[in-house]
């Protein structure tokens, strides 16, 4: 069963009505004791990481997150809380993944937000399984994860090459929107349900 952790920064209703499709139980993670009641935990996000992370502060839950051994996917600014720091409000982030954060340059040519589909080239990872190579995900950001092999299992390109999904022990993370990525965004959903820790 999954856990939503519910901050007030993560768009909740795309999310569940995608869970809700594939017929994935869900509930809500408002306190620390909320997280013993689920087998995998989702931070959704959306808009301003620095605003994200005093929010999810408030809840407290930043250390039981970090503490988890259970699968975790962060979704879009939910993935970006999970690296070191942010250039979006210079932000502390929790620094789950030594990563940084950081603004499109808008000088390369390409209109900040990246919004839209990109296709993707993944590395063998079972959050991934029966998704193909060079599957296209729905983004929309102004920020991204600066690419680095050791992490990266999935990598995007808007000027610059990214990460599009990170994953280190049992965290993962993706810079798109599975629940609004069609078919390939909810066999991810799906698979991630099914992780082992």
């Amino acid at each position: 069963m999954i856990g939503i952790v519910n901050y007030g920064a993560g768009n909740i209703f795309s999310l569940t009505s995608a869970l809700e499709r594939q017929h994935l139980n869900y509930g809500m993670v408002n306190t620390e004791a909320d997280l013993d009641k689920y087998t995998h935990i989702i931070i959704p996000g959306v808009g301003h990481a620095g605003a994200a992370m005093k929010k999810l502060e408030q809840t407290g839950l930043v250390g039981p997150i970090k503490a988890l051994k259970k699968p975790v996917l962060g979704i879009c600014v939910g993935m970006q809380l999970l690296t070191d720091h942010s250039e979006e409000g210079d932000a502390r982030l929790m620094g789950i993944f030594p990563l940084k954060t950081r603004l499109f340059d808008k000088n390369q040519g390409i209109k900040i937000p990246h919004m839209g589909w990109n296709n993707i080239e993944h590395k063998n990872n079972p959050l991934f399984d029966g998704v193909a190579n060079e599957t296209q995900f729905y983004f929309v950001h102004s920020y991204f994860i600066e690419y680095n092999p050791i992490f990266d299992i999935a990598t995007a390109n808007y000027g610059t090459p990214f990460s599009a999904a990170i994953q280190k022990d049992n965290f993962y993370g993706v810079q798109f929107h599975p629940e609004k990525s069609g078919t390939a965004g909810e066999l991810l959903l799906k698979n991630f349900s099914t992780l082992t820790p």
